[in-house]
């Protein structure tokens, strides 16, 4: 703020017991997000500080009090006038702080129960048009040790105003059980006339002046950092939160104070720039929009006053060129600096102006959030003394995630901590995890190689590295790679003859009967000079008779080329030309619809009797493991069809040693797709090689992929 301040109140007074105030902009947001989520607790602050020495709760109770008389703030409630939010002010208020004592449970016991009331209080929302928005209580777990819970609405109150409520509740506390006078320095004014003068300053030339940096500082941003995520995105923005807390050891700590200084940058700059860089080496996306809160106190008369000051501002780094960090670091210290100049645009007016696109499935202009908490003086920031207790700060679990990530880093005597705020809708706790550990490698490598591409600093450690490089790349396995389809499935009706190997509409053949009109088969196609690297058209419906006819074509020697009878008839005269089969199965009826080109026919409808006259003995070994088993072709949508040739050993290596699905003689598969489809490979021979049963699903259902069926179905 860089015109005069004026302080007196101009207070507007309905009748003798308020004031009412219009909202500030950061109010108004927040007031128009309650009337879309009433009853949440999306937007409260809680605390819990944990209290080891003498402490009375009645003079505790009245130090909070004279805190609350102290700042109008702490009595506000809202209400709407034209639809438009205004702050109430209550001439006075007196809060009570309920005792809750847990001492008589046992020790564990009673640190559950602890947890579990602090969980339950941060879980409470507030009513903003009755209040008060300010509530306490207190845990008594010793007769020298207690748990104080604080909690405020967002709408009157930030990070910093918890800090003052806890330094003001400890020096009134203090003062009263000494039995002195509380000296705490006046206020010159309260939040509802910083409110008031933010309206009437923030217009005219001054409001363009801000927007204009902000519309050229945004332009074509993109509308959404799209993160791999565990689960999709909901299509209306949820904020059940999570917070994974990984702690960042001091000799990093001082290597990035060093880099910084020697960069003529701040710590939060060099953060900033590694964790921009980290979301766009997560995203793939060049273009990253993220949000970091600042403390909106640009005056001395603000620094002492609770109140919703804070406002955000949107930090955005490009990677198009692949810079070195030094180099990110460079740009993303005139960005920031920028940023700050302009920091007295409320983003709620920001978006207003903006009209950024809108989704219900998240929030406008970025979706992650960064923040490096530097409070000053603050008691919530570690272990300390106040008003003669020593207070720890405790974790309060958060429910709530406001945005899809945020991250918050705190400086602290060994080191940072850094807190995963994030999206439980969206990421699992283990990605999350895996996501801090790999930011923690960044910076270790941003300290040691700042002039390294960003795009080629390393994420992974050695164990990740070893993990993804040579434990899941060890794929060797012991499937028989020296045997052929036909082999297998011989094995298998050794073993089982009697056992039903393939079932369609009511019909079926054991391994014993398929494998014998198998063999027929064979013999007759080697008469016609079918075997290695000779194929073999198939044009047949649905049928068992299908099933015997790849599996002859394959004890033969030779290698199957499906042809699906509803193809074009132009893909169909292509692929015969190209494959040039020397022997054609069909049935009767579909070859008045194949453009083929004299080959021998079988008609297996209408040849029982000529097979009859072969052998039904297991025909001499033609094909070799890397012999070809069958032909299939591309769709042809980017050119021509491509036929692609797949050998026995590759499908043996599908069936024997999957992953995909549990094959055995218990096991009923039902084949689905089209034999012309690479799924059917899976399907036919799965089962068929492993001992199973095979179930043809009939006509139309001829849809691609798979399903096992129960055994006995």
């Amino acid at each position: 703020m860089t015109e005069s301040y004026d302080p007196t109140p101009n207070h507007q007074s309905p009748g003798e017991d308020v004031f009412v105030f219009p909202a500030s902009f950061a109010q108004q947001r927040l007031w128009f997000i309650e009337q879309f989520l009433p009853g949440s607790a999306a937007y409260t602050i809680p605390r819990a500080i944990h209290l080891t020495g003498p402490l009375d709760p009645t003079i505790l109770e009245q130090a909070l009090n004279v805190v609350v008389e102290r700042h109008e703030v702490l009595r506000t409630t809202f209400i709407s006038l034209q639809g438009e939010p205004h702050q109430v002010v209550k001439p006075s208020l007196r809060l009570e702080i309920p005792v809750v004592d847990l001492r008589s449970f046992a020790p564990e016991e009673r640190e559950a129960e602890a947890q579990r009331l602090i969980a339950e209080e941060a879980g409470k929302p507030f009513d903003l048009s009755t209040g008060p928005l300010i509530r306490a209580s207190l845990l008594r777990l010793a007769d020298q040790e207690h748990i104080l819970l604080l909690t405020m609405h967002h709408i009157i109150s930030d990070g910093w105003s918890m800090g003052i409520l806890i330094r003001e509740l400890g020096m009134a506390a203090e003062a009263l059980n000494a039995g002195r006078s509380i000296q705490l320095p006046p206020l010159p004014i309260q939040y509802a006339d910083y409110a008031e003068w933010q309206r009437e300053w923030l217009q005219g030339e001054l409001l363009e002046q801000q927007l204009n940096y902000w519309r050229e500082q945004l332009r074509d941003a993109p509308a959404l950092l799209e993160l791999p995520t565990d689960h999709p995105r909901p299509a209306v923005q949820t904020m059940r939160g999570a917070t994974l807390v990984h702690e960042l050891p001091s000799e990093l700590l001082l290597k990035l104070h060093a880099l910084s200084k020697a960069e003529n940058a701040t710590l939060f700059m060099t953060l900033l720039a590694a964790f921009q860089t980290l979301l766009h080496r997560y995203s793939g996306q060049d273009d990253i929009l993220v949000g970091t809160p600042v403390a909106g106190r640009t005056r001395a008369e603000l620094e002492g006053l609770i109140g919703f000051f804070v406002n955000t501002l949107v930090m955005r780094a490009q990677f198009y060129d692949n810079p070195s960090f030094r180099t990110l670091l460079s740009r993303v210290r005139e960005t920031a600096l920028g940023a700050f100049a302009h920091q007295d645009l409320p983003f709620e007016k920001l978006v207003e102006e903006l009209k950024p696109e809108r989704s219900t499935s998240h929030s406008p202009l970025f979706q992650v959030m960064f923040a490096l908490q530097n409070a000053p003086d603050s008691p919530l920031q570690g272990s300390g003394q106040v008003g003669g207790l020593r207070i720890r700060p405790l974790h309060v679990p958060a429910a709530i995630a406001k945005f899809d990530l945020t991250l918050e880093l705190t400086e602290v005597e060994h080191g940072l901590v850094a807190a995963f705020e994030y999206n439980a809708d969206l990421f699992d706790a283990e990605t999350i995890a895996r996501l801090a550990r790999h930011f923690q490698i960044l910076l270790e490598a941003v300290v040691a190689q700042p002039d390294l591409p960003v795009g080629r600093l390393p994420l992974l450690g050695d164990n990740e590295r070893r993990r993804l490089l040579d434990e899941w790349n060890a794929t060797t396995t012991t499937y028989p790679r020296a045997s052929t389809i036909h082999q297998l499935f011989e094995a298998q009706a050794g073993l089982l003859p009697d056992a039903v190997a393939v079932s369609f509409l009511g019909s079926q053949l054991t391994y014993r009967e398929l494998n014998e009109r198998a063999n027929r088969l064979a013999h007759h196609l080697r008469s016609l000079g079918v075997g290695p690297g000779v194929y073999v058209g198939v044009c047949l419906e649905r049928s068992l008779d299908l099933v015997v006819a790849l599996l002859g074509i394959l004890k033969a020697g030779g290698a199957y080329a499906p042809l699906e009878p509803d193809y074009p008839r132009e893909r169909l005269a292509f692929m015969f030309e190209d494959i040039r089969p020397a022997v054609l199965i069909a049935q009767q009826r579909l070859l008045d619809t194949l453009p083929y080109q004299q080959p021998h026919i079988i008609c297996l409808d209408g040849e029982t009797d000529l097979l009859a006259d072969y052998p039904e003995t297991t025909p001499s070994a033609g094909a070799a493991a890397d012999s070809p088993a069958y032909i299939m072709y591309t769709s042809g949508s980017t050119g021509q069809p491509k036929g692609i040739i797949i050998p026995h050993r590759a499908v043996v290596r599908l069936v024997k040693e999957t992953n995909y699905a549990h094959f055995g003689p218990d096991e009923v598969f039902l084949q689905l797709a089209p034999i012309a489809f690479d799924a059917s490979t899976l399907e036919i021979w799965g089962p068929l090689l492993n001992g199973g049963r095979l179930a043809i699903a009939p006509a139309p259902a001829a849809l691609a992929g798979g399903a096992r069926a129960p055994a006995g179905g």
